[in-house]
């Protein structure tokens, strides 16, 4: 019989739940509202407590002693809700871990009430009687009291996601209360399809705590995180803060995995120059943001100035900093953009990135995508995107397989398209590679900017920028030593032209083609070892869109004949970026995968310099970037001909003669030990590669 009467309320509960549709208004319900059911509700259980052990409704010479108790009730139970954090939590997620804390809550009331009642019938011994045990009936009416509205909402919330066929929402806090974070939680409240719902901001600015944002109460800061995660209970972490440095994002990130909640990331400043944030861009936390640093101002407008309208020609538009260069390029509306590349895939790669991106669906120039003036491009109709009434012209975008090594392809080209600013990309980078093939460097590297230089000098090009390495300083490699050799032939066509020829020298890039971070990926997701070359090797570490936008500054700043020199910051241990590397993977080094020491490869070098001897720098107007305005000073009077025959040496592939036309060109030139000159006879030879 009773086992019917339970079954009956059950069914009872079940039919209210399944209303949930006409209950929405409850999901509304934050906890001041609780607050306030938990007063009207805690005084309802006292009496019922009374009620039930008096067996009647009239209390009699217990009224003062009911009086007291509701008086602690109505007292203590919030401040101790509000202490262990009851008053915190978001009900709408409530699991058994939020029950838990609910009982401990109301139990330990109860317990402050029992003492407090002896203390004042001690102290008032005049105080009437007292019912030593309503303590115990009241602590599981006052839990059902307080834990029935709150596992109410809970029921509703569940039973109307699963009315529309959808999960219940992934609580989340946005980490960073500024204009990204803001932005974010715009985009998320216009699409509650995606199934994330903010709980909350969290901001390292003590200013903005307990303020409402779109609804959206900031919580606390990063340290709050445990807390928190605790209390809601939070399932993912947004960090929302695009220009700050990789070391917050690191310190964020340790403490996210330390409560074991999924952090997701939205990328820094260089990747977000549309000024847009979007969850598409939500990724998980990589390395390029661990080793982000403070943002770069630079000065768009001089950029624009002076790509806008114009004739924009690059080379080694397929690789890494090529792409990035059309990419950044076009955002400045050139007149024409001419992608030259060897490799059809990656050209076609970045020529197909292009028009999806700056082109509408009918190719005609989407004049106003990524547009760096006042337009607001979410604002401009469809049919005016076509339109030139702005006075920006429509872009022509072109692309061109070609070989930078073969002279009178490049005249044609040149002479076809007019350029009036180039930006020289192609090159071969890989260190150990080229010591295998220092034909190919040669040929390529030196060889393919004199072909370029001669197509720019003989059509009038105006700007010239070759982007350089720091292996160039002091080189210990081949790949380096055609790097100096091709900025000195830059050097030469400034000396004598007088027009702003110049090179831009920075160090490794993140993400790049043969970066040590794409095959540190490699080695981790096949399982490992992860191979460091030397404990101590160290190396400056750039993104590419940072690079990019600093090389574009450069060209702004450009000079006859300057070599322009990024602040790459501190160098980076390697060692030091494998380990970040297996932590972000989640995995633990010395348990799940290991560091092997694998010595130096031929050519390499344990740091990198960025400074070569003689040459006299200085900052530039940008902060970033420095300048070496003496270089000329360096190029030989019989320039010509040595490189005539460095590259007739690489010509015939003789090792000997390139070594020592290098060694004649660039007297820093120091091959490593690896190479002695003896194994660059032209005598056959075999050679054993072992893994």
């Amino acid at each position: 019989m009773m086992w019917n009467h339970i079954e009956n309320i059950h069914q009872k509960f079940r039919g209210f739940i399944e209303q949930a549709k006409y209950l929405n208004f409850l999901l509304k319900m934050r906890n001041r509202h609780f607050f306030f059911a938990d007063l009207v509700l805690l005084v309802l259980a006292v009496y019922a407590s009374y009620v039930l052990r008096l067996d009647g409704f009239y209390l009699g010479r217990y009224w003062p002693d009911f009086f007291l108790f509701i008086f602690l009730a109505v007292v203590m139970t919030p401040l101790v809700f509000r202490k262990i954090g009851i008053y915190s939590c978001y009900w709408r997620y409530a699991s058994v871990d939020e029950l838990l804390l609910l009982i401990y809550g109301v139990a330990g009331t109860a317990v402050i009430f029992s003492i407090a009642r002896i203390i004042i019938t001690v102290i008032l011994p005049f105080f009437p009687d007292t019912i030593r045990s309503i303590p115990l009936i009241y602590i599981p009416l006052a839990i059902g009291a307080t834990a029935g509205p709150r596992l109410l909402i809970r029921a509703i919330s569940h039973h109307s996601h699963k009315e529309k066929g959808t999960a219940i929402p992934i609580s989340t806090l946005i980490m960073g209360a500024g204009s990204a974070g803001i932005m974010m939680v715009r985009e998320l409240k216009q699409n509650p399809h995606l199934g994330i719902e903010v709980v909350g901001f969290l901001d390292d600015n003590p200013d903005k705590t307990g303020m409402l944002i779109h609804g959206i109460r900031v919580l606390g800061n990063r340290n709050d995180i445990p807390h928190l995660v605790r209390q809601i209970p939070v399932q993912r972490i947004i960090i929302a803060m695009p220009t700050v440095p990789g070391k917050t994002i690191g310190d964020i990130l340790a403490i996210c995995r330390q409560v074991g909640v999924e952090t997701k990331i939205i990328p820094g400043v260089f990747e977000l120059l549309g000024g847009t944030v979007t969850v598409n861009q939500l990724r998980n936390v990589e390395i390029e943001d661990l080793l982000r640093r403070e943002p770069i101002h630079t000065d768009t407008a001089a950029v624009g100035e002076l790509i806008r309208g114009k004739r924009i020609l690059v080379t080694g538009g397929g690789g890494s900093i090529g792409s990035e260069l059309c990419r950044q390029i076009m955002r400045y509306h050139p007149a024409t953009l001419i992608v030259v590349g060897h490799g059809e895939n990656s050209v076609f790669e970045i020529q197909t990135g292009l028009r999806q991106k700056f082109f509408t669906n009918n190719g005609i120039p989407n004049i106003y995508a990524g547009y760096n003036g006042n337009l607001d491009a979410q604002s401009v109709p469809p049919k005016e995107m076509i339109t030139t009434d702005e006075g920006i012209p429509p872009t022509e975008l072109t692309t061109v397989i070609a070989d930078i090594r073969f002279p009178e392809r490049l005249q044609s080209i040149f002479e076809t398209y007019r350029p009036e600013i180039v930006f020289h990309a192609a090159a071969h980078k890989h260190v150990p590679l080229m010591e295998l093939n220092p034909a190919e460097a040669i040929s390529n590297n030196v060889m393919g900017t004199r072909n370029l230089l001669t197509a720019a000098l003989d059509t009038g090009v105006e700007r010239f920028v070759l982007i350089s390495s720091d292996k160039a300083v002091n080189p210990t490699s081949f790949m380096g030593a055609s790097k100096r050799a091709a900025e000195l032939l830059v050097h030469q066509a400034a000396q004598t032209s007088g027009r702003p020829y110049t090179a831009v020298r920075f160090g490794n890039v993140l993400g790049s083609r043969g970066s040590v971070v794409l095959t540190f990926k490699q080695q981790i997701a096949t399982g490992g070892p992860v191979t460091v070359t030397d404990p101590e090797m160290r190396r400056y570490f750039m993104t590419i869109p940072e690079a990019v936008q600093l090389v574009l500054q450069a060209a702004v700043l450009g000079q006859a004949g300057a070599v322009f020199v990024l602040d790459m910051g501190e160098p980076i241990k390697i060692m030091d970026l494998a380990r970040d590397m297996i932590k972000l993977s989640g995995l633990e080094l010395g348990r799940d995968i290991d560091i092997v020491i694998t010595g130096p490869r031929p050519g390499e070098k344990l740091f990198e310099e960025l400074f070569i001897p003689g040459e006299i720098y200085q900052r530039t107007r940008h902060e970033k970037i420095y300048i070496a305005q003496n270089v000329t000073n360096q190029v030989l009077p019989n320039l010509d001909e040595t490189i005539s025959m460095l590259i007739s040496a690489a010509q015939k592939d003789d090792r000997a003669a390139i070594l020592a036309a290098l060694q004649c060109l660039i007297p820093e030139f120091q091959p490593t030990v690896n190479y002695p000159i003896e194994k660059f006879a032209k005598s056959p030879q075999s050679v054993s590669i072992s893994g």
